[in-house]
């Protein structure tokens, strides 16, 4: 083991930093021979577990010989053959040096397919859920046998704490004695968010059947002669509804707290412009995938024409998927699920890419605790990172999964670890009693 007494201060742990230069990923060509050296672990064992919340999380675990493990998380929700695409890779990761995290992730598949890289390479979208998962527990068990944080192995950090935004909103966005309510409740929140995203207010056919309302009307139903629900078109009904829910809620948050305008990839060109136009004057943080997912020349021409920040990339995987909307200035923002993306080391490239171009990077996150801690660690590590969504911090069992030291988000953000690797401790109690059916702890009979 290198290191076994743990920093006891932050200049002991800038040293500790610059010790290990050869096992970051500035210096990564050296990272597998002084990792071999160091601890000669070999991978033993590759285990899931999911548990069951409003959606599945999808746990992952690899163990060294040496009884040392790593844990991340794959994509739980959608999250079909996810488990599987894990396991069938099992055969293909055993005996591995677990520090080679780069060329395991890279060849991931030979041995297990008859060729390199079948599971990250040009082929391999509907598997990088399953990779992603493995490469982040991969580096979790890289900074534990190595004793150190995985900002460190990533290259450093910039920032010690990570800013997170929740989904809100009010019961009634056009009323506002219910936006004043809804800003009082988020002042008083305990995680102290000052971050918030809020779905689009969507209208319906003046002639829909009863009972069917705007996708976050809370139940109220905004009758459009305009509508017509089989096209990407917004209607002048929904512009002035849009427009006016931002101006009530920006009127009762106040300038101290940030809005997110969240789409899901629902909007043609010109219905993206007008929205754009819409919500100026509540100054957005960013609008969230107005176009569809992958890129085309509409994604610059909105940029060129936006007056608010432009946001995608929550369903683009590797390096190839974010490279377009990077060099044709395609948005202000990236934002990718480390799930979908390929984990820590190829996020942090994507990162790196982006960097020189002025795109600042965020992170999409519907996961648990257990990820949710994770990427902000890891986002230490990014120059220009800006903030990470969450569904968590909301109290109740799902703020209970990790066993931490002290609050989990405090005035809307997660303080780094300088434990080694994510920092990371299950609570088994926890864990165990929000099992999926048919699921057991890491397996066990």
């Amino acid at each position: 083991m290198v290191g076994s007494t743990r920093p006891s201060s932050r200049r002991d742990f800038l040293g500790t930093a610059a010790k290990a230069a050869t096992v970051s990923v500035l210096g990564l060509s050296g990272f597998p021979a002084l990792a071999a050296a160091a601890t000669g672990a070999k991978i033993a064992n590759v285990q899931t577990m999911l548990v069951k919340a409003n959606r599945t999380y999808t746990f992952v675990k690899i163990t060294a010989d040496n009884g040392q493990f790593g844990i991340g998380e794959a994509y739980g929700s959608p999250g079909v053959g996810v488990v599987e695409q894990i396991m069938a890779l099992k055969a293909f990761l055993i005996g591995k040096n677990p520090l080679e995290v780069d060329v395991l992730y890279t060849t991931m598949g030979n041995g297990a397919e008859s060729f390199w890289g079948s599971r990250t390479d040009g082929s391999a979208h509907t598997l990088m859920r399953a990779a992603s998962g493995i490469e982040m527990a991969l580096w979790d068990l890289a900074g534990r046998l190595l004793d150190t944080p995985l900002s460190v192995l990533m290259g450093g950090r910039f920032r010690d704490r990570v800013r997170l935004y929740d989904h809100s909103g009010p019961a009634n966005p056009w009323d506002k004695g219910s936006c004043r309510e809804w800003a009082a409740k988020v002042r008083a929140h305990p995680s102290g968010f000052t971050a918030h995203k809020v779905n689009i207010m969507r209208s319906v056919p003046t002639n829909a059947p009863p009972g069917v309302a705007g996708e976050d009307a809370k139940g109220i139903v905004i009758p459009d002669n305009g509508k017509d629900p089989g096209n990407r078109r917004m209607t002048t009904t929904e512009l002035l509804k849009i427009g006016q829910a931002f101006e009530n809620m920006r009127e009762a948050i106040g300038w101290e707290h940030d809005l997110m305008v969240h789409c899901h990839w629902e909007l043609d060109f010109a219905s993206a412009v007008q929205l754009a136009r819409a919500v100026a004057p509540v100054k957005p943080m960013f609008l969230e995938d107005p176009l569809g997912v992958d890129y085309t020349d509409s994604w610059r021409r909105l940029m060129e024409v936006s007056p608010v920040p432009i946001l995608t990339g929550e369903n683009l995987a590797r390096r190839e998927g974010f490279l377009p909307f990077i060099a044709n200035q395609g948005c202000h923002y990236i934002n990718p699920d480390l799930r979908n993306s390929g984990g820590f080391l190829e996020t942090k490239r994507i990162a790196d890419m982006a960097a020189p171009y002025g795109i600042s990077m965020t992170s999409h996150n519907t996961a648990s605790q257990l990820h949710t801690y994770q990427v902000c660690q890891w986002a230490a590590s990014v120059r220009d990172y800006v903030a990470c969504e969450t569904t968590t911090g909301e109290g109740g069992w799902r703020d209970q999964i990790l066993q931490l030291d002290g609050p989990y988000i405090k005035d809307g953000f997660i303080q780094v670890s300088d434990k080694p690797g994510t920092g990371v401790t299950l609570n088994r109690e926890v864990v165990t009693a929000h099992l999926a059916p048919g699921q057991q702890w890491w397996g066990d009979a």
